[in-house]
């Protein structure tokens, strides 16, 4: 974990001041088992029903990617810092994996952040937003912007602390949001761009020596988004014992209200392992989904390859963070544990651990 609690209260939230301090790996220390969380979602009607599915959403019961628009901040905006200083402030579910991605972005970064936890359910720390779902990034550069998509929020950042050309709001402008329409029929709204940097040829050619670096990144950072995380879910919830150790976790590390938290617990944990079998049939996985995640690392180590710490070289790029970040929701439970025993993870995984925790400090 890389947050440390703090006695003060920002809006309707729990604020955190994060720094890079991070515990040894639940796998190695037979910690007790804990639970993740996949992707964030909408929440649903009142009464019970939206308390399940807001419960669900915070655990990873939408398979869809964070989508949104951008705005601009206006209602809700970061303190002033002195000039040059960027001050971030992420709206999450803790057990996100896309707001794990972000975080572990912003630690290897070293860059200062703020964590607001949002409620799953009624969602009252984000009201100032029209987007409803997380992350969120609030980033102040010398005027107040909101980002969202994970994506989005680490391409824009990235290109940020590369290229101080152009401002932070300009350089959001280069990932617009179009409208798409999803198997369902459902209108959602994706972005142009969003795994690309935004650089002139000279920083291209700094931090991608040859293209088939920024190539490979690219795929990678989309494989994490389009095929992995959709590999969390059926996997953590795979058995209604794994379901309610992962909703055990979340309601002790979510911001639940006491009642909200029982409820989701017992009735979200029966809901969810029913959940995770409409997603592995919609996904098309194995009937042991174990095959699947198995399969998934194991591809990602082999195209890391044995000649490279990471497939950034001797420091991690982009999709080495963002394939770690997914990963890492699940550490503590029962899946996680599978994984590291029956995949060739484990080193890659370690080095990931170290360099964070070195750079963040």
């Amino acid at each position: 974990l890389s947050a440390r609690p703090q006695p003060k209260m920002a809006g309707a939230g729990r604020v955190w001041r994060v720094g890079a301090l991070l515990l040894p790996p639940a796998w190695r220390l037979q910690a007790p088992r804990r639970a993740f969380g996949t992707a964030a979602g909408r929440g649903g009607s009142n009464g019970s029903g939206r308390l399940v599915l807001g419960a669900a959403f915070a655990l990873g019961g939408s398979a869809g990617l964070c989508l949104a628009a951008r705005q601009r901040l206006r209602e809700h905006s970061a303190a002033e810092l002195p000039a040059g200083n960027l001050q971030l402030t992420l709206y999450q579910y803790k057990t996100c994996p896309f707001c794990s991605k972000v975080r572990a972005f912003l630690d290897y970064h070293g860059l200062p952040y703020e964590i607001v936890e949002v409620n799953p359910i009624m969602r009252k720390e984000i009201k100032f937003s029209s987007y409803r779902k997380v992350p969120i990034l609030l980033a102040n550069a010398g005027s107040p912007l909101q980002l969202n998509d994970s994506s989005v929020i680490i391409s824009a950042i990235k290109t940020y602390l590369i290229s101080r050309r152009n401002s932070l709001e300009e350089i959001v402008s280069f990932y617009p949001p179009v409208k798409t329409m999803t198997e369902q029929g459902k209108e959602v709204l994706e972005y142009e761009n969003k795994y690309w940097l935004m650089l002139d040829e000279k920083e291209t050619k700094r931090v991608y020596p040859v293209k088939e670096v920024r190539v490979e990144e690219m795929k990678w950072r989309k494989w994490a988004d389009d095929w992995l995380v959709h590999l969390i879910s059926p996997n953590v919830y795979r058995t209604p014992k794994e379901a309610l150790a992962s909703f055990d976790y979340i309601v002790r590390e979510g911001k639940f209200g006491t009642l909200e938290g029982l409820f989701a617990k017992y009735v979200g944990a029966v809901a969810m392992f029913f959940v995770s079998k409409r997603l592995k049939k919609r996904h098309q996985l194995r009937d042991d989904v174990r095959e699947d995640l198995y399969e998934a690392v194991n591809e990602w180590v082999k195209a890391v390859g044995k000649n490279r710490l990471f497939m950034g070289g001797n420091q991690p790029n982009l999709a080495d963070l963002a394939v770690y970040g997914v990963l890492r929701v699940m550490e503590g439970l029962e899946a996680f544990d599978d994984m590291m025993v029956h995949t060739n993870i484990q080193p890659w995984y370690q080095r990931m651990e170290e360099v964070i925790q070195k750079t963040g400090v």
